[in-house]
């Protein structure tokens, strides 16, 4: 069993001023990252502009990450595609290259047909033929398509079905979900914002895009909780809530790369039509870095 228990950053992919992959800036990205006491790293996620990427590049990406994460920690890659026969196709490439588990968003362009039995009958086909452990991921801000817990329920029953990224925010449905699977599934928050109370309904830890650029803060957060120190766990859960707002639902992936290179590693720029952050926005982002020191 891969223990996903902790805190992982979803890595930004890392881009040159014309948009071609910049592989050494991943790379250092990562290294620096392995420095703090995280859990793994996740590549290809939403942050990770997996729907930007041509095929080739997946692959490279898949392959760098392997290389630059040590093990003892893990690889989890973004797999999700929109037909069965392409994130079938993404897990075993991700496997090929050393990722410990896939992390597969539900298909959404057809989202009137995606049904309940479609998504099951999906994520088993992927699970029955993926090398590598599968991680449900529901994200519906980016899908249009929000899993509930039965749905979630029904395609965990799948013995390559490991664990859960919910992003939707909904603590009654993770709460579920957390009391009704075994202790082989495990369920991780997707945003820091919610972290607190995920980690009291029983979440085993969270993919955090704040984990880029305040790795700390966030360990800092789930080792009070797990040390029973609530009033501590609480104020540090409300400190990083503007800042990762800013970096997430606010402005996206353009923020979270300008709050990287602001803290001295590489963001670079987002690929079109993602624009990157306005001045005045970035004004912002730096008082909001500053505030979290």
């Amino acid at each position: 069993m891969i223990n996903l228990e902790g805190i992982i950053p979803p890595l930004p992919t890392s881009f040159h001023v014309n948009e071609e992959l910049y592989p050494e800036m991943i790379r250092e990205n990562i290294e620096f990252l392995m420095k703090y006491d995280l859990t793994g790293v996740l590549v290809l996620g939403s942050n990770g502009e997996l729907v930007m990427l041509e095929d080739k590049e997946k692959e490279e990406v898949y392959a760098i990450a392997r290389e630059a994460v040590p093990y003892g920690k893990i690889v989890i890659a973004g797999c999700g595609g929109q037909s069965t026969r392409e994130t079938v196709r993404l897990t075993r490439l991700a496997g090929k290259h050393g990722a410990d588990a896939a992390l597969v968003l539900n298909p959404f362009y057809y989202k009137g047909q995606m049904t309940p039995d479609v998504l099951v009958n999906h994520y088993h086909t992927v699970a029955d033929e993926s090398p590598i452990p599968v991680i449900i991921y529901n994200m519906p801000a980016n899908s249009g398509v929000d899993m509930d817990a039965e749905l979630i329920l029904r395609i965990s029953v799948h013995s390559n079905v490991i664990g859960l990224k919910d992003s939707g925010g909904d603590m009654e449905k993770m709460s579920r979900v957390i009391k009704e699977t075994g202790d082989d599934f495990q369920t991780l928050i997707g945003s820091a914002n919610f972290l607190f109370p995920a980690l009291e309904a029983g979440a085993a830890g969270g993919i955090l895009a704040l984990a880029n650029i305040r790795p700390q803060k966030c360990l800092d957060l789930m080792n009070a909780f797990l040390q029973g120190k609530l009033k501590e766990a609480v104020k540090i859960q409300k400190s990083v809530i503007a800042l990762n707002t800013f970096v997430t639902r606010q402005w996206g992936i353009p923020a979270l790369k300008s709050a990287i290179d602001s803290i001295g590693l590489y963001g670079g720029p987002a690929r079109m039509p993602l624009a990157p952050l306005e001045e005045i926005r970035n004004k912002e982002l730096l008082a909001l870095l500053k505030k979290l020191d």
